[in-house]
């Protein structure tokens, strides 16, 4: 009798799991995003597509620092479904340099709403629409009732949100699936080579829906991430 209630609670667990964006690895396809122990971090090792994400960031090189982060994980993003969405009161980003990352500038289409409530607006109704990839929201704050909402969309369509907040005086809850911070590392420079190297990051997940936060370093090289640690082993093997 013991084993069938844990056989049940079991399936409840991986069906709630499901039910908020965290589907079962695909065997041969565990790491799919590329960002090594990160994705352990996340329930089944999978990183969440479907869901909403939340960044908190105030500092302009933070802020930067996560545009290059999450133009990382759209390249992935558009390669498995469509285009994006990027809502924001103005443009501080620079569309030719995601191709760095490669996302070509044509994969997005920019939103630049007046008011802070239609930037709510529209990205609700972005999330809504099955043939995105993932919408990207620019606002200083996001109470639990609308990212609630937010949520309740990306339940049916399955689109990928990203929640960017560069007000992080007071952090309120939210029903975002993951709270992330992105910090700028040195670059590092290939062989020791002058001029700018690769990016870097510092990734903090500061909470995780069932799961475990953490903090992490990362590159971006040869189009796709690189944890550190792995880095420094390639560089140990080339030098030994």
């Amino acid at each position: 009798m013991t084993g069938t209630k844990e056989n049940i609670i079991a399936r409840l667990q991986q069906d709630i799991l499901l039910l908020e964006g965290f589907k079962p690895p695909v065997e041969g396809n565990t790491d799919s995003f590329g960002l090594g122990p990160i994705e352990a971090a996340f329930p089944n090792g999978v990183f969440p597509v479907g869901t909403i994400h939340e960044f908190v960031n105030a500092e302009p090189e933070n802020i930067a620092a996560c545009g290059g982060f999450i133009g990382g994980l759209l390249s992935i993003l558009t390669q498995q479904a469509g285009p994006c969405v990027w809502v924001s009161r103005s443009q501080t980003l620079f569309p030719p340099a995601l191709k760095a990352f490669g996302v070509r500038p044509e994969q997005i289409i920019f939103v630049h709403p007046q008011k802070e409530r239609d930037i709510l607006w529209v990205t609700e109704e972005a999330l809504k629409c099955e043939g995105l990839s993932a919408v990207i929201a620019e606002l200083p704050a996001i109470s639990f009732s609308q990212s609630r909402r937010l949520q309740l969309a990306v339940e049916e369509s399955r689109v990928t949100g990203f929640i960017l907040r560069n007000d992080t005086g007071k952090l309120t809850s939210t029903a975002c699936v993951a709270r992330w911070r992105i910090s700028p590392l040195p670059s590092v420079v290939d062989g020791g080579l002058p001029g700018v190297g690769f990016p870097s990051w510092n990734i903090e997940l500061l909470k995780v829906r069932n799961g475990n936060p953490g903090s992490w370093k990362l590159n971006w090289e040869a189009g796709k991430f690189v944890p550190v640690i792995e880095r420094q082993r390639i560089e140990l093997k080339r030098y030994a």
